[in-house]
C-alpha cells in the first residue's frame, strides 16, 4: 500500500519524465499540491538523480545543483507544466522566483501560487500574491481548500484573505457551492459567509443545524436559525423549531428549546424539563420562567411516576429546594435502573447526598447507576468502609463495579 510519501515521489518522478500535470497527480486534491511542494525540497537534497530525465519533450533538465547556473532565465520559448511545477517547489528561492514569471496564463498551477504566497523567501513570496490578486475573485473558490490549509501557515494569511473578500462579495451561487464541501474547515467558512450574507432561509439553517456533521457548523446554524424567527410571533415556526428540537446534538436541542420562547410557545418547552442533557434541561426551566410558570412543582408532580422520565429526579435536584431532598431520596430505590440514577445525580446537584443512602448502590447491577454513586462518594471516599471497596475488587464482580472500587480507594488515598 503507498503512503502519502510514496505518492508524491511518484508524481515527481513522473513530472520529471514529462508526463503531464494531470496525469502525474490528482490536481484536485490539496494534498498532493502539498505533497509535492514538500517532496521535490526533500529530493533534490537527497536523490536529485531522480528528478533528472531524458524523456522531458523539451530536452530541457533543472538543475538542482545550487551552484549551477539558473536554468529558467536561459529557457528559449516556454517550459511546460510540468517543469514549472518541479520549478515551482525547487529549494533555490531564486529559481521558485523565476518561474512565477511563466505561470500568469497557467491556471493549471495556479494551486502552487496559492502555496508560493506563503514562502519563507519575501521576493518569492510577493511575486506569487501580486500574481493571485490578479486572479478573477469566483476563479479563487475553486482552490478554497487548499488556500485554508495554507492560510494555517505563518505566512498564509494573504490568500485566505483574498478568498474570504471573494466570497463575501461575489455571486451568492459561489459561497453557496462551498456549503456542502467534505473539508471542514471550508464548509465552516462557507456557513459562515452565508449566515453573515443572509443566504439560506430560517427553515434550511435549522435543517442544517440539525443534520450537519461539524460541531461548529451545528451552532452556527442554530443560532442563525433563532436569530431569524421573530420576536413573539409563531408564524413559520414551525419548519424552523421542528428540525432542532429533533437533533440529536444538545445544543442544537437547546437552541430549539430557546426559539420556543421568541415564538410565544413557552408551555411547549414542558417536555423537554427531562430531556437527558443538562443543557437542554435548564433552557426549558428559563423558557417556562419566561412564561411566569415555575418548572419546580412540575417536577414534583413527575417525580410521583418517573418510570417514562428518569431525569425528572436530576431535574428536580437542579432547581429545588433542600425540602426536595426526601421526594428524590425515595427514588433510590426504584426499579427501573435510569430513575435510580439520575435520584443520585439529583441528590448531588442538591447537594443532598448522605453517604448511608447511596453507599448500597455501588453493588448496583446497573452500570449507570454505580457510575452516579461512585461520582457522589469521590468527596467522601475515606467514609465509606474499606472492606466493603475491597470485597467489590473480587474477580466474579462486574467490571464496572470494581472500577468503582478502584476510583474511591484511590480518592481514599489507599489504593496505587
Amino acid at each position: 500500500m503507498l503512503t502519502s510519501e510514496d505518492e508524491s515521489y511518484e508524481a515527481i518522478r513522473r513530472l520529471a519524465a514529462g508526463v503531464a500535470l494531470d496525469q502525474a497527480l490528482d490536481v484536485t486534491d490539496p494534498d498532493s499540491w502539498i505533497g509535492l511542494d514538500f517532496g521535490v525540497r526533500e529530493l533534490a537534497w537527497q536523490r536529485p538523480e531522480l528528478l533528472h530525465s531524458n524523456a522531458s519533450p523539451s530536452g530541457r533538465r533543472l538543475s538542482w545543483d545550487s551552484d549551477a547556473p539558473l536554468p529558467i532565465g536561459t529557457w528559449a520559448g516556454k517550459p511546460g507544466d510540468a517543469e514549472l511545477a518541479l520549478a515551482l517547489c525547487h529549494p533555490d528561492g531564486r529559481i521558485r522566483e523565476a518561474a512565477l514569471g511563466y505561470v500568469e496564463e497557467r491556471p493549471a498551477l495556479r494551486a502552487l501560487v496559492v502555496i508560493r504566497c506563503s514562502d519563507w523567501a519575501a521576493p518569492v513570496r510577493e511575486r506569487a500574491r501580486a500574481l493571485l490578486a490578479e486572479v478573477p475573485p469566483h476563479r479563487l473558490a475553486a482552490h478554497a481548500e487548499l488556500i485554508l490549509r495554507v492560510g494555517r501557515r505563518s505566512r498564509g494569511g494573504f490568500a485566505q484573505e483574498l478568498l474570504i473578500g471573494a466570497l463575501r462579495t461575489g455571486p451568492d451561487a459561489q459561497a453557496e457551492a462551498l456549503l456542502d464541501s467534505g473539508d471542514r474547515a471550508t464548509a465552516r467558512l462557507a456557513h459562515c459567509i452565508a449566515v453573515e450574507r443572509r443566504l439560506l432561509p430560517a427553515a434550511r439553517l435549522a435543517q442544517t443545524a440539525a443534520r450537519h456533521r461539524d460541531v461548529v457548523v451545528q451552532d452556527l446554524c442554530a443560532e442563525a436559525a433563532v436569530a431569524a424567527l421573530g420576536e413573539g410571533t409563531s408564524d413559520g415556526s414551525a419548519e424552523v423549531v421542528a428540525p432542532l428540537l429533533a437533533s440529536r446534538q444538545p445544543r442544537v436541542r437547546s437552541a430549539g428549546v430557546t426559539a420556543l420562547r421568541r415564538a410565544g410557545r413557552h408551555t411547549d418547552s414542558e417536555p423537554y424539563l427531562t430531556d437527558r442533557s443538562t443543557v437542554v434541561r435548564a433552557c426549558a426551566r428559563w423558557v417556562l420562567r419566561q412564561g411566569n410558570i415555575d418548572p419546580a412543582p412540575l417536577y414534583r408532580a413527575l417525580c410521583a411516576d418517573p418510570t417514562s422520565r428518569p431525569a425528572a429526579a436530576v431535574g428536580l435536584g437542579e432547581c429545588g429546594v433542600r425540602e426536595d431532598a426526601d421526594l428524590i431520596r425515595a427514588l433510590l430505590a426504584h426499579p427501573v435502573p435510569g430513575v435510580r440514577a439520575c435520584a443520585v445525580a439529583g441528590l448531588r446537584a442538591l447537594e443532598a447526598v448522605r453517604v448511608g443512602d447511596v453507599r448500597p448502590l455501588l453493588d448496583d447491577p446497573s452500570a449507570a447507576v454505580v457510575r452516579q454513586a461512585t461520582i457522589a462518594l469521590l468527596p467522601w471516599a475515606d467514609r465509606v468502609p474499606q472492606e466493603l471497596l475491597r470485597g467489590l475488587l473480587a474477580e466474579d464482580r462486574p467490571r464496572h463495579q470494581r472500577v468503582a472500587a478502584v476510583r474511591l480507594l484511590r480518592a481514599a488515598g489507599v489504593y496505587a
